[in-house]
């Protein structure tokens, strides 16, 4: 396994937190919302939407009780929690993009609250230790979840610049996150889960310091004047290379909190 490349690339390319998947031992979304669809009057109800307060956030966000698989952590290490201003583009329009890796909210937010997510540890089938029973034992996911409250129709322009910005810098770019440089190779939009005003789904293609590619997933979602993002890596998909399926029930778990 590429352990020391995949884990320094993925401090910088998806937030310090996915990195701790190294020592780390489902609901379904709607049909329907393709990336980056809105839902019919959205922007009506928004405009007359109040900003959450910071504590308003604490109680609208994910809690162990919430989801069924796997641990919640309501105190995101420090490590995990990188500043705005520590995050920074090669190229400015790809700006929003850095931000929705790293975890960091978008625009300039009234309030916001950070949780995290791993799935819990699989046992490997039989008693032999293959390479494949690793591989499969080393198939977890986590995700780095950030609520953020807008006011003053701040929470559509966050997705209206997160999308420009997918457009501008589909080809990939180059960011640098607390110190760490990555490049992506590349941006596409995947299909979104349904259950907000606004949602965009994202595989950012993650170059690893041997050059060898990973895919690194995110998740940024808008309902009324919340914005609910998620980027998530995956450890054996990190090593491998292999593309992963996100874990929907994540966002499902807290569009629902949400309301």
């Amino acid at each position: 396994m590429r352990s020391t490349a995949v884990r320094r690339t993925a401090l910088a390319a998806s937030a310090a937190a996915l990195a701790l998947l190294a020592t780390a031992c489902g609901g379904s979304s709607d049909d329907g919302d393709t990336a980056g669809g809105d839902k019919a009057g959205a922007g009506e109800t928004t405009q007359a939407a109040k900003a959450l307060t910071a504590a308003e956030l604490e109680k609208a966000a994910l809690t162990q009780a919430d989801v069924k698989n796997g641990k919640v952590a309501t105190k995101v290490p420090a490590a995990d929690d990188i500043a705005k201003d520590q995050v920074k583009a090669d190229n400015a329009a790809c700006q929003p993009l850095s931000f929705a890796q790293t975890g960091v909210a978008q625009g300039e937010p009234a309030a916001t609250v950070k949780r995290s997510w791993t799935e819990g540890p699989k046992k490997p089938a039989g008693d032999e230790l293959t390479e494949e029973a690793l591989e499969s034992a080393f198939d977890l996911d986590k995700v780095l979840v950030t609520l953020a409250s807008y006011e003053d129709g701040g929470a559509e322009s966050a997705l209206k610049d997160l999308k420009a910005a997918v457009g501008t810098c589909a080809g990939g770019f180059t960011t640098t996150a607390a110190g760490e440089k990555a490049e992506i190779a590349k941006v596409a939009e995947d299909r979104a889960p349904g259950g907000a005003d606004e949602a965009i789904a994202l595989t950012l293609t993650t170059v690893g310091e041997d050059g060898d590619e990973f895919p690194v997933k995110a998740v940024v979602t808008r309902k009324g004047s919340t914005v609910a993002s998620f980027v998530a890596l995956n450890l054996a998909a990190a090593a491998s290379g292999k593309d992963f399926a996100f874990p929907t029930e994540i966002v499902d778990a807290q569009l629902a909190k949400l309301g």
